[in-house]
């Protein structure tokens, strides 16, 4: 079997397409646009794939009804035209779907809701349910309540998170580059690298550049995302929207990146790439040896300074004497907290405490060494 074959045979495919794929010239959104990816998405699922889209635009969608001329750059603004573009971008894939009576879900996610333990486990179930239920589940970023602090940063990164999530076969990226290129696809001689096997692979490509004036992602967040995904044992391809037929065809366009890790969900892999850390607590020696070499909860007694302010159920990195991250893991006491509890063992906290302090400050199963 051929690496592009994998597309076309996936029983279960996340495909992103970013905002540049979905606008036309003004930076409104291209509706004809729309409509070929969304006819392109119904033949494979009424060939019996199920199909996560996740899908950027919301924010372009909600300018030209607000009277901008271009994508705003303050945070605020962001947010209103998130707001408003929404409705409409769901509005138009609604209709594009409903041509091949094909019903559509709007699944808006935060960073919070994916990391914390009961949101993340109900964030899996719920698009488990919808695709379940024969529906095709359309996954943005909540971009009217998230801040820069809680960011994904990139629907590159969640549709790879998305995919791991609940366990895709193939993870397809599309934008407005047709691959990834052993150096600027504008340079004569540029090649494109039709396989990625590693990251030996990639050694010597030059991916940099920013992405379109209507979206926030380029090369580089792809291939993080092709990063995360395949660490996870989920096949992704890189390629141009306008080629989103072949692709789904499993013919030889863009790149494709092959697994370097297994499938099968592990909450740490969305925890170590889903998280943005809130503070640091530093750790001895004898707590790094617990920690990395005998996978051991982080107790109290092994950390020596508290950086940051953090609430319970936040992502803190966790690191060594010399200041190196070692571990990020989700803490179960607030950084007001922490500071009297430190150097001491679990049994003195409770003693002198009460029972409810005789618990780990980061549990092992909330925790994943870097």
């Amino acid at each position: 079997m051929s690496p592009h074959s994998v597309i076309s045979s996936a029983r279960r495919l996340v495909v992103k397409v970013g905002s540049s794929s979905l606008t036309g010239p003004d930076g409104g959104i291209d509706h004809d646009r729309l409509v070929g990816l969304a006819d392109a998405l119904a033949r494979q699922h009424l060939g019996g794939t199920q199909i996560v889209l996740v899908s950027s635009g919301a924010i372009a969608a909600g300018i030209h009804p607000l009277g901008l001329t271009s994508r705003p750059r303050d945070l605020a603004t962001q947010q209103a035209a998130a707001s408003v573009g929404q409705g409409a971008l769901l509005a138009a894939y609604t209709r594009a779907f409903a041509r091949h009576e094909i019903t559509v879900g709007q699944v808006l996610l935060t960073a919070d809701d994916v990391t914390r333990r009961t949101h993340y486990a109900n964030a899996r179930r719920t698009l488990e349910r919808l695709l379940d239920l024969d529906v095709l589940p359309i996954v943005n970023e909540n971009d009217t309540v998230a801040t820069s602090e809680i960011r994904f940063g990139d629907n590159d990164r969640l549709a790879a998170l998305v995919a791991h999530l609940i366990d895709a076969d193939a993870l397809v990226l599309l934008s407005d580059v047709d691959a990834l290129y052993d150096g600027p696809p504008s340079r004569p001689g540029a090649r494109r690298v039709p396989v990625v096997r590693g990251p030996h692979d990639l050694v010597g490509v030059e991916s940099g550049g920013s992405g379109s004036k209507v979206g926030t992602g380029g090369m580089t967040t792809k291939i993080e995302a092709a990063r995360i995904a395949t660490a996870a044992g989920v096949v992704t391809l890189v390629t141009g929207a306008d080629r989103v037929v072949q692709a789904l065809s499993g013919e030889d366009v863009g790149t494709v990146f092959l697994p370097v890790g297994v499938r099968g969900r592990s909450r740490r892999l969305w925890l170590e790439h889903a998280t943005t850390a809130r503070g640091r607590l530093i750790i001895d020696d004898g707590a790094v040896t617990a920690l990395v070499d005998r996978k051991k909860s982080l107790l109290p007694a092994g950390i020596t300074a508290v950086e940051g302010t953090f609430h319970d159920g936040d992502p803190v990195d966790v690191c060594g004497p010399d200041g190196a991250t070692v571990a990020r893991g989700l803490v179960n006491y607030s950084s007001s907290e922490l500071p009297a509890l430190l150097g001491r063992s679990t049994k003195e906290l409770a003693r002198d405490l009460g029972p409810e302090y005789e618990r780990e400050v980061i549990h092992r199963d909330d925790l994943v060494v870097i």
